[in-house]
């Protein structure tokens, strides 16, 4: 206990931050809903609820001196299934497509707000992961790991927008998860593999800017 009081005591400026971002989002929704007497966009928080997961996942095993392997392990895997929940908000930009608000630039900051927090959530909810993953695992394999992520995160983002999967259906109904799986690596599915290469790299690119910008503002 005294050790999570410590780690969330050490994040109270990141925190804040992130918790006032959140609740932007959270206004705006309002606004719009007031503005345009329509719950649309409502989805956006349980989207939002979800993308948090990750990050409390890995909050609380950082809290841990050094989880033991099978803890870890267990741990690791859960939020590995959550984990595409977090950016997966961006692809809710889609949804500006079917607005009907005449304030459409209202609409674009709303979702935008919700994905910016989707990515961060997953960016600091990675770098955590990535740290942790410093314990148990040579340093020289990292990056090939974080990019498995990556790609593992887009395919995930995929299987949710396109093939409306949700990440406990792996538990529920397994087969066909696996079975739309197996069909897309084996035949040829041209936009799943666009999607999940294109989106991996942004998310790739996205990351590593990130670490460098972090790295330089230390040094300075």
């Amino acid at each position: 206990m005294n050790t999570i009081k410590s780690l969330l005591f050490n994040r109270f400026k990141l925190i804040l931050i992130l918790t006032a971002s959140l609740g932007l989002s959270i206004v705006l929704l309002m606004i719009r809903a007031k503005i345009t007497h329509s719950f649309f966009f409502l989805f956006l928080v349980w989207n939002l609820f979800l993308a948090i997961i990750p990050y409390g996942i890995t909050t609380y095993l950082s809290s841990i001196s050094k989880p033991k392997k099978l803890v870890f392990v267990f741990w690791f895997l859960v939020w590995l299934l959550f984990l595409p929940n977090a950016p997966y908000i961006v692809t809710d930009l889609l949804h500006l497509k079917i607005s009907s608000n005449p304030m459409l630039w209202l609409d674009v900051l709303l979702v935008t707000s919700f994905a910016y927090n989707g990515l961060m959530l997953f960016f600091l909810s990675l770098s955590d992961m990535e740290k942790l993953l410093h314990q148990y695992i040579n340093k020289k394999y990292i990056s090939s790991i974080l990019l498995l992520l990556f790609g593992l995160t887009a395919f995930g983002i995929y299987l949710g927008r396109f093939l409306r999967y949700n990440s406990w259906e792996i538990i529920h109904q397994p087969s066909a998860i696996f079975t739309d799986i197996f069909e897309i690596i084996f035949k040829p599915n041209i936009e799943a593999w666009v999607f999940t290469i294109t989106f991996g790299s942004f998310l790739a690119i996205s990351y590593w800017m990130l670490k460098v910008l972090k790295e330089k503002a230390t040094v300075i």
